[in-house]
C-alpha cells in the first residue's frame, strides 16, 4: 500500500515599517502592525479558517484514516494569537483528532542553522515549547525553515534527539535515485531523511489552476491514480505544500477544497494510505544514505540558500544581525529579546534577493536595496540599544565572565535569604512551642539561663504552683564556683 503525507506549511514574519535613517536612536518599535494585521486576517479568511475547516471535515468523513502534518512558526502563532485566536481554536482541534502532527522547527523561521548553531538549538526549543503549550504535543520529525539541511545541520538536529527529519528532495543530491523511499543521513546514520517529491506537489499548488498546463483540469481520482501507479516498492510520497496556497492564490472557485475532500475516498479506492510521517518513519527503513556537504532548501529550482545568502548585501545584514546574538541572549530584556527573534526571520532576508533569486511580488518593497537600507536602519538602532547594556569594547569571554561572577554572586544572596528566612521560621516556631500551655509533671524545669524572660516568668509561674506546701519562695543556694554552672534552685534549712 502507498503511503502519501501531506505537509502544510504556516508562516508569517513581523513585517517592519518604514524606518528612516534619523529615527535611529528616536523609535524603538520596529513593525508594521497595520500590514500584520490585513495580511494575517485576509490570509486566515481566505485560506486558513477554510483549509483548517476541510481537513476537520476530511478527518471526520473518513473515520480518521486522513492523516497529515502541520509545519508552523513560533511568530505566525503570535500574530494569530493576536489577530486571528479562532484559527488557533481550529488547530486546537485538529490536534485533539490525534490524526495531525504539529513538526519542530524554528521559532522565528530563521536562517540559525546557517549562521549560528548554539542559536539554532535554542530556537528550535523555544518553538518546541510553544508548540507543546498551545496543542500538546511535543514534535517528533523535525522540519527547518525551508527545510534548509546539510551533513553539518544534521548533527544538530540529531544531538537535539530527533530521529527524523523532512528535507527537500532535490535532483542535485538524488540524481537517478526517487524521493519516495526513507533514507538516512551519511554522518548521523541514526537520523532518518523523508524527502519532498517537487513534482507532484506543484502539480497542485502551480498547476491546479492553470488552464495552460497539459493536465488540466486536475481532478482528484486523477491525481490519485498517479500515487497509485508508482512502483511497487517506493514506499512514501511526501506534499509539501503552503496552507496559505489554498484559497489564496488557489481561489476556492476553482473547487481546491472539494478537490481535497474527495482525495480520502478515492485512496481508499485505490490502495493509497493517508499518514503521519513519524508513523511512516516508523515503520520503513530507509534504503540508503545521503551526504549532504552543502545546504539544500525548497526555496527555487537549484535547491540552494542563494536566495538568502546569494548576494553581499544579504551576507553583510546577516552578518552583522548575528555578531550580536550571544550578547542579546545574555541580557535579560524582554523587549530587546522578542526584537531578536522577529529580525531573524528569513523573509527580511530574502526581500533582499537580486536576480532570478528575486522575491518580486512577495517583497513590500520597492527594490532589494530598499529592503536592505530598511534592515539595516532597524538593525542599527538594535545594535544601539544592545551595546547600552553591554559595551562593544567589552570582549565576549570578558562579559562572559562578568556576567558568571554576577549571577554567582547573585544565586548566593539568594541562597543566604533563604537560609535568613529558615532561621526567622525556626526561632517563630521554637516561640510558639515554648509558650504553649504545659503540665507541670511531664517534664523538668530547664535551667533559667535557657529561657527567654517570657519562659523564666512561666517557670517560676510553674514552680509556685508545685509547691503548695510553702506560702513562700524560698532562698537559693549558690552553684559551686569551679564549676561554672547556672544557679540551681533549693532550700535551706531552717533553725
Amino acid at each position: 500500500m502507498k503511503s502519501v503525507c501531506f505537509y502544510f506549511k504556516i508562516h508569517q514574519p513581523f513585517r517592519l515599517k518604514r524606518y528612516r535613517f534619523f529615527d535611529i536612536g528616536n523609535d524603538h518599535y520596529y513593525y508594521d502592525d497595520f500590514a500584520n494585521d490585513e495580511i494575517i486576517n485576509r490570509l486566515a479568511e481566505q485560506s486558513y479558517i477554510p483549509m483548517a475547516e476541510t481537513l476537520l471535515e476530511m478527518i471526520k468523513n473518513s473515520n480518521g484514516e486522513f492523516k497529515c502534518a502541520i509545519s508552523i512558526s513560533g511568530t505566525a502563532i503570535e500574530q494569530l494569537q493576536l489577530y486571528v485566536p479562532e484559527f488557533i481554536d481550529l488547530l486546537k482541534k485538529l490536534a485533539d483528532t490525534k490524526c495531525v502532527e504539529f513538526l519542530s522547527g524554528t521559532y522565528s523561521h530563521s536562517l540559525a542553522s546557517l549562521e549560528d548553531p548554539e542559536e539554532f538549538l535554542r530556537e528550535v526549543k523555544m518553538h518546541d515549547d510553544i508548540i507543546k503549550r498551545e496543542f500538546g504535543q511535543k514534535p517528533k520529525v523535525f522540519a527547518n525553515t525551508e527545510l534548509i539541511y546539510d551533513d553539518d545541520t544534521s548533527l544538530l538536529i540529531r544531538s537535539m534527539g530527533f530521529s527524523v527529519c523532512l528535507t527537500e528532495g532535490a535532483k542535485h543530491i538524488l540524481g537517478w535515485k526517487s524521493p519516495n523511499y526513507v533514507y538516512s543521513s551519511a554522518v548521523a546514520p541514526e537520523l532518518k531523511l523523508l524527502l519532498t517529491n517537487n513534482k507532484l506537489s506543484n502539480d497542485i499548488t502551480r498547476n491546479f489552476n492553470n488552464p495552460d498546463w497539459e493536465e488540466y483540469p486536475l481532478t482528484a481520482d486523477k491525481y490519485v491514480d498517479w500515487i497509485a501507479s508508482l512502483p511497487e516498492e517506493q514506499q512514501i510520497v511526501n506534499l509539501y505544500l503552503p496552507m496559505d496556497a489554498f484559497g489564496s492564490f488557489i481561489p476556492a472557485s476553482t473547487g481546491i477544497f472539494d478537490f481535497l475532500k474527495a482525495l480520502p475516498k478515492f485512496g481508499k479506492e485505490r490502495g493509497v494510505e493517508f499518514t503521519t510521517p513519524s508513523a511512516a518513519a516508523k515503520r520503513l527503513k530507509p534504503v540508503d544514505a545521503l551526504s549532504i556537504p552543502f545546504p539544500i532548501s525548497d526555496i527555487n529550482e537549484a535547491a540552494d540558500v542563494a536566495a538568502w545568502k546569494g548576494n553581499d548585501l544579504q551576507r553583510e545584514a546577516l552578518g552583522k544581525l548575528y555578531a550580536v546574538g550571544e550578547r542579546v541572549n545574555l541580557c535579560t530584556d524582554r523587549r530587546l529579546k522578542l526584537d531578536w527573534e522577529y529580525l531573524q526571520s528569513s523573509d527580511h532576508f530574502y526581500y533582499m534577493a537580486t536576480g532570478k533569486n528575486a522575491a518580486g511580488s512577495f517583497s513590500p518593497y520597492d527594490s532589494p536595496f530598499s529592503a536592505f537600507t530598511n534592515y539595516m536602519n532597524v538593525l542599527a538602532d538594535f545594535i544601539v540599544r544592545v551595546e547600552e547594556q553591554y559595551p562593544e569594547e567589552i570582549g565576549n569571554e570578558e562579559l562572559n565572565s562578568l556576567l558568571l561572577t554576577i549571577r554567582n554572586q547573585a544565586s548566593e544572596i539568594d541562597s543566604l535569604n533563604k537560609e535568613v528566612k529558615q532561621l526567622k521560621q525556626n526561632i517563630l516556631t521554637s516561640d510558639d512551642s515554648t509558650n504553649a500551655p504545659v503540665k507541670v509533671q511531664e517534664a523538668p524545669l530547664p535551667d533559667s539561663h535557657m529561657l527567654p524572660a517570657d519562659a523564666k516568668e512561666e517557670k517560676k509561674t510553674r514552680k509556685s504552683a508545685a509547691k503548695k506546701s510553702s506560702s513562700a519562695k524560698a532562698p537559693k543556694e549558690k552553684a559551686p564556683k569551679e564549676k561554672e554552672v547556672p544557679k540551681k534552685p533549693g532550700r535551706k534549712s531552717t533553725k
